[in-house]
């Protein structure tokens, strides 16, 4: 059985002190980080209780889920974010279901969507994704790449690069998390330094590492078991 919307309430005043007291220790504005509830294989429920909470936005992880959740849950308002594996196959459906996608992760993928955006007569907000951790587990594209993506995406006039997003690779050893998301963060002051753009968004942090992510300089973290449980 889904989770009432009480012990969401709850849920959320527990990951929102989370953010708070993280943010306290690194010396940050807790209203320079946001929260991106995470609902994939979650009941259009979801999406109506992150809604109903006030919050503006939630994040999927697949393009047919989030359009059938959208009908169903009927939340006008909620931004929706893409933030799964996107195929170039799906792209073009993409463009149409999200608010902003941030697995942009290639060139093919990054054209695809741009001449979407194109056709629909609409700027479409990404992010590039980046395998900061290396871990080939992941998606992303890699370091040494991400310049020339971050390039092509500044010249697409129907996509609006907001930043940088990673996966922090699975282990047990907090050090892990924390060098993938320094990684991004350099990685983003370097981009933001060499192109002359602010890319204010880094996207980075989950339930379990939300914390080191906020202490490295996380703007967003995707949350989704701490909110709704288990899938």
């Amino acid at each position: 059985m889904f989770l009432t919307f009480e012990e969401f309430q709850t849920n959320l005043v527990h990951v929102q002190k989370r953010i708070w007291e993280a943010c306290r220790v690194a010396g940050r504005d807790p209203d320079s980080v946001g929260l991106l509830p995470v609902t994939k294989t979650h009941p259009p429920e979801a999406a109506e209780y992150v809604a109903r909470a006030g919050l503006p936005a939630v994040g999927e992880n697949r393009v047919q889920e989030a359009r059938d959740k959208q009908a169903a849950a009927g939340c006008t308002g909620l931004r929706w974010e893409l933030i799964g594996h996107l195929q170039s196959n799906k792209a073009k459906l993409a463009a149409a279901v999200f608010q902003r996608v941030q697995s942009v992760d290639g060139a093919k993928l990054l054209g695809v969507l741009a001449r979407a955006a194109e056709e629909r007569g609409a700027v479409l907000p990404i992010l590039v994704q980046v395998n900061a951790g290396a871990d080939p587990a992941k998606f992303g594209c890699e370091l040494q790449e991400a310049s020339g993506l971050i390039e092509s995406a500044l010249r697409a006039p129907s996509l609006r690069l907001d930043g940088l997003m990673t996966i922090a690779p699975l282990s047990d050893d907090p050090a892990v998390a924390e060098r993938t998301f320094a990684n991004l963060r350099e990685l983003r002051d370097r981009m933001a330094t060499q192109f002359g753009v602010p890319l204010t968004e880094l996207s980075m942090g989950m339930s379990g590492d939300l914390d080191a992510a906020i202490r490295a300089g996380s703007t967003q973290v995707r949350v989704g078991t701490a909110l709704f449980g288990r899938r």
